[in-house]
């Protein structure tokens, strides 16, 4: 035992929550687990053997990297750039301060669960401290480096374009945050000069994946909740009883990815839009109603009634507040999901800062 209580786990051997999740993100330690040495000690650090190849194999499965280390920020920086993998590693948290605080400042920073980050270190007190103040995050001895990339926490169901994409476009969303910070008038002025482009298109068979990952992923901005496999999504998407659309967005700092998904069935009296979801990564840039306007276009120039079902939880209440502002109202309730019907006579137009762009197959 520790004086702080903590009990020392034997080298080696990983100290993981109850229920294992995917990692979105591993969080490295430098001295002795990234490199072998001590940086400041006047150590000629070198990689670990296949460090290398574990982070590159990793980023193009979509996992990204950062750092929690005791050490000289600059030094440590620089040593990363001489190694050529300084851009591998987002919001690095590197101080004296607790590791604990700054895996907490990187979850905060990505916007992702602290059952998403994998913590690896060669230091059993640091793994234990971790442990004991975040018992969520899977942390492991920098023994376990030569099993990381076979870790079933670690591979994910499928790799999509917007997987290998990943860190991109948080470096695109760091260099969004620190523009915005800077600019001094109204969000809508700033919004303007970002260029967006917002795409709709039929979902394609390259979009399946992609499609399916945001159906298991996508949580808070999600009517339904609903997930669905890429077969029943191939089934969809090649009904001509159903319209499966996806959206893309993009802007002069580079691509978000395809970000949005949508689901209506159709008879020739009755539409329903039995999914809507959209990426939270896209929640502040105003485009979280156009895929609904646009349906609430096509509905109306097809002449047919439009209805949409909602499926309450605890996360997702702005998708409901979405459309009652659309112009929808609740007409009745089946086994816990509410039946809403368009009532409105207008649909709203899209923002003048967003060009629209609609594909047709």
């Amino acid at each position: 035992m520790t004086g702080l209580g903590i009990q020392a786990r034997p080298e080696g051997e990983a100290i993981a929550p109850a229920k294992k999740a995917k990692v979105k993100c591993v969080v490295w330690d430098l001295d002795n687990t990234l490199w072998k040495g001590t940086l400041l000690e006047g150590d000629e650090v070198g990689l670990r053997d296949n460090v290398r190849d574990i982070i590159r194999t990793l980023d193009a499965r979509g996992i990204l990297h950062s750092l929690a280390s005791r050490n000289h920020a600059e030094t440590a920086l620089a040593r990363l750039r001489e190694l050529g993998l300084e851009e591998y590693f987002l919001y690095p948290q590197i101080h004296w301060g607790s590791k604990a605080a700054s895996i907490l400042t990187i979850a905060e920073s990505l916007n992702i669960g602290l059952e998403s980050i994998c913590f690896i270190d060669d230091q059993p007190f640091e793994l234990a401290e971790v442990q004991a103040a975040l018992p969520q995050v899977l942390c492991l001895d920098h023994t376990r480096l030569p099993d990381l990339v076979q870790m079933p926490e670690l591979m994910p169901a499928s790799v999509t374009a917007e997987s290998s994409m990943r860190r991109l476009m948080y470096l695109g969303d760091m260099h969004r945050k620190q523009t915005e910070e800077t600019f001094t008038g109204p969000q809508e002025e700033f919004l303007a000069t970002l260029g967006m482009e917002f795409t709709i298109s039929p979902a394609g068979a390259e979009d399946l994946a992609r499609a399916e990952e945001l159906t298991n992923r996508t949580h808070q901005l999600n009517t339904t909740g609903r997930t669905f496999s890429r077969q029943e999504l191939e089934e969809l998407r090649r009904s001509p009883r159903h319209l499966l659309l996806m959206s893309e967005l993009v802007d002069k700092f580079g691509s978000y990815g395809k970000i949005g998904l949508a689901l209506v069935e159709r008879s020739p009296e009755v539409w329903i839009i039995k999914l809507l979801l959209m990426s939270c990564r896209v929640m502040s840039r105003g485009v979280g109603t156009i895929m609904l306007n646009h349906i609430l276009g096509r509905a109306r120039d097809s002449g047919v009634r439009l209805l949409a079902e909602f499926v309450s939880n605890e996360r997702n209440r702005m998708m409901y507040v979405t459309y009652k502002f659309a112009g929808f109202r609740e007409i009745e309730s089946r086994g816990g999901v509410q039946i809403l019907e368009h009532a409105a006579a207008s649909v709203p137009p899209i923002p003048d800062y967003i060009a629209l762009r609609v594909k047709e197959s």
